[in-house]
């Protein structure tokens, strides 16, 4: 059951201890560099080094007021899940929020072969499996803390071409929706983030392409999924934000 928490108290990010996977490019390092504004401590992770060196200078270079650490880990294995909860543990001490982003693309059932599929899917699915599993343990002690699952608009517009990745999402939608069901009398909270066309290294697009959508507003840039995240975290303890679908104005989906 939950704790004596107060119906109208509020996560203070400022000193929040929170992990965001998926961290190094795109949404997640926007995720970071919001947070880290606000005075949340981060850790993040992604699989390429030089994405995560980067990644932390551009966050110290905006002279953010939390701290931003990170490591890479490969989190279709349970290994690096379990080497990323270890590092985090050592720098965090606590973990208030849960982001879980890590996302691989791919297309159809025809692009590529079962060890492709199998590390798509590990990624994009079982690791929000596995981190939500490893943040619970560290959350139900206390009776309080935040998982975030971002999710896309692929769940519920299927286009064609892109079976493999529409499952994967489709997967993390259910799993949200039932995940809150299970933790809410815990204290924790649960959130489905699904965005639609977002500017990142995850467009099949190249950059100046990507660059006149936005300027059509038919793409959003990622801090706006930051800051979308930053509105469900500092909602009241009475209140929930369980799913938000935020699209480009001009994205007619």
């Amino acid at each position: 059951m939950q704790n004596n928490i107060s119906h109208d108290s509020k996560l203070q990010i400022a000193g929040a201890g929170i992990i965001v996977t998926g961290g190094t490019t795109g949404i997640g390092r926007a995720i970071a560099a919001v947070l880290a504004k606000e005075g949340a401590n981060v850790f993040l992770c992604g699989t390429n080094e030089e994405h995560l060196r980067e990644t932390l200078q551009h966050i110290e270079d905006k002279q953010v007021r939390g701290k931003v650490k990170g490591k890479t880990t490969d989190l279709s294995t349970e290994d690096g899940i379990k080497e990323l909860f270890k590092s985090a543990d050592e720098h965090l001490g606590k973990l208030d929020v849960l982001v879980n982003n890590a996302a691989l693309a791919h297309q159809d059932v025809y692009d590529g072969e079962y060890s492709d599929w199998e590390r798509v899917i590990k990624t994009n699915l079982l690791s929000y499996i596995a981190c939500t599993r490893y943040a619970l343990d560290r959350m139900t002690p206390t009776g309080r803390g935040h998982i975030i699952n971002i999710g896309s608009m692929s769940s519920d517009v299927r286009e064609k071409g892109s079976s493999i990745y529409v499952a994967t999402k489709s997967g993390i939608q259910g799993f949200t929706e039932t995940l809150r069901k299970e933790v809410n009398e815990k204290g924790i909270k649960v959130s489905l983030v699904e965005p639609g066309a977002v500017m990142s290294n995850m467009q099949p697009d190249e950059v100046e392409q990507q660059q006149e959508a936005l300027a059509r507003m038919e793409m959003m840039e990622a801090e706006d999924i930051g800051d979308a995240i930053l509105f469900a975290l500092t909602r009241p303890m009475r209140c929930d934000v369980a799913e938000i679908k935020i699209k480009p104005h001009l994205q007619i989906i």
